[in-house]
């Protein structure tokens, strides 16, 4: 007997639903975090057949095993700049309290990179001031130029960086650049035929399409902003090559770290990783590693992060500095959307008595990740945490302070995504210096902020509650 023949497709699908539900409610929470299996399975049990082909493309954090078998090479690769930058005279370990030594001991398990010290630190919160000064130092360089960055547009500021580079060139200034493919999509094509037509090497990092044979996931993608100039001067932090107001209506301030020392090989090395890791050239000349004196007394060190390195999450560090903090933690972020472990540490520490400080951005441009992180600044309100919302502009700084010794700068949200899917890259800086003139940079803020108070927030309509919190429930995976 035709068993099928007796049962109504209707019937056949319901069927088929159950069994999704089933098999994923086994398959998701492996290996995966608490809030992220929730928002899983949620869409699951809802939606199960677009939610099990969208697991399929996107469910797990992992690159392409083409790609991951390339990363494997790496250690063989850059056996020689590794065992280069370890012998430097500059490793240095900071000098902590005991209550940071751990932070301290953490970055650098979780790092390929020790900390250094001699090195000069400076703030750039002007955005054309940093553009400005990026352009004059590549006028300035004798040898290279590297660039990586998210965004490159072929606007006015994309424009000023390009014909900077042609000059370069015309120098005899080897010119390379990195930009990645989704993120410059709007500007990829013209800004990649502009640059190869004046002589600088430019690739497409993790490019996506259906019909290529090595295409990328789209969700995982190379979000660090890194110039590195002749080796001896670097830049990083959340400023792209694009205008500040490239989105209508919307206007970005952004936190720039230009740095001078011996840390800049550590900013050249995650560069030439991310070099060898799209066109499988090693970049290892003694010009690109140059010995490097001393320009101030800042220990620094930098850590990438993301796919390519599981275990060296940032998400991890900010959670352990703020667990670490006796006095005071300012967190600057334009997407905030936590893990349950940084909430409960930003509530231990509030109940430990430390001041917290959250600031966002009253401006927003991404209305759903928006609507995720107003769902949780009840929770963190009655928790102790003051939270500032810039207004004006959309603070897309990234940044963090804790006490008055550590401070974390670099391409990386405090959310999930920048978190798991993202490549990043921070600089943290022990320094009492750079701190002072970091939190000078944040007390700005909260005079340009309006603070949230917990009654107020309480009182906003429930239809917006209801919204925020649907919202909350797809969070882990925006």
């Amino acid at each position: 007997m035709n068993i099928l023949g007796h049962l109504s497709w209707g019937a056949i699908y319901f069927a088929s639903e159950w069994i999704i539900r089933l098999v994923m409610l086994i398959v998701v929470p492996f290996r995966r975090s608490p809030e992220a299996a929730k928002g899983w399975l949620l869409f699951v049990f809802f939606l199960p057949w677009p939610a099990l082909l969208l697991y399929h493309v996107i469910g797990r954090p992992n690159y392409p095993r083409w790609r991951r078998e390339r990363f494997a090479k790496l250690p063989a690769a850059f056996a020689q700049v590794t065992a280069r930058i370890g012998a430097l005279s500059a490793c240095q370990e900071p000098e902590l309290p005991g209550n940071l030594q751990q932070a301290a001991t953490l970055i650098q398990n979780l790092g390929r990179f020790p900390t250094m010290d001699g090195n000069d630190i400076a703030l750039l919160s002007s955005y054309d001031g940093s553009v400005a000064r990026l352009v004059a130092d590549i006028d300035g360089a004798t040898n290279h130029v590297h660039l990586l960055y998210y965004i490159f547009a072929d606007d006015r500021t994309g424009w000023s960086v390009i014909d900077a580079l042609a000059r370069a060139v015309e120098r005899g200034v080897t010119c390379r650049v990195l930009i990645d493919a989704l993120g410059s999509r709007a500007w990829a094509p013209r800004v990649v035929a502009a640059l190869a037509e004046r002589g600088v090497a430019v690739y497409l990092v993790l490019p996506v399409g259906l019909l290529r044979r090595k295409s990328a996931r789209a969700d995982l993608r190379n979000h660090r902003k890194i110039a590195v100039i002749d080796g001896r001067i670097g830049y990083v932090g959340s400023q792209n090559i694009v205008d500040a107001d490239f989105k209508p209506g919307i206007v970005n301030q952004e936190l720039v770290v230009r740095v001078t020392g011996p840390v800049v090989q550590e900013l050249q090395g995650v560069f030439v990783a991310d070099w060898f890791m799209e066109t499988q050239q090693v970049l290892e000349s003694h010009e690109l590693f140059p010995e490097l004196p001393r320009t101030g007394n800042a220990v620094a060190q930098v850590l990438p992060s993301g796919p390519d390195y599981p275990e060296a999450s940032v998400g991890r560090l900010i959670e352990a500095l703020v667990h670490g903090a006796r006095r005071r933690v300012v967190i600057t972020t334009p997407y905030f959307i936590p893990s349950e472990a940084l909430l409960n540490a930003l509530s231990t520490a509030t109940l430990r008595g430390v001041e917290v400080h959250l600031v966002l951005s009253k401006p927003v441009d991404q209305i759903l990740v928006s609507l995720a992180q107003r769902s949780y600044y009840s929770q963190l309100l009655a928790a102790g945490v003051r939270i500032h919302l810039y207004r004006d502009k959309l603070l897309h700084a990234k940044h963090l302070s804790v006490d008055r010794r550590v401070s974390l700068i670099g391409s990386s949200n405090v959310d999930m995504r920048s978190f798991v899917l993202n490549s990043e890259v921070s600089l943290i800086i022990f320094n009492r210096d750079v701190n002072a003139e970091l939190r000078a940079e944040q007390e700005r803020y909260f005079a340009t902020s309006e603070e949230l108070s917990l009654e107020t927030w309480r009182a906003r309509p429930m239809t917006s509650k209801v919204i925020e919190n649907i919202a909350r429930l797809v969070s882990p995976l925006l």
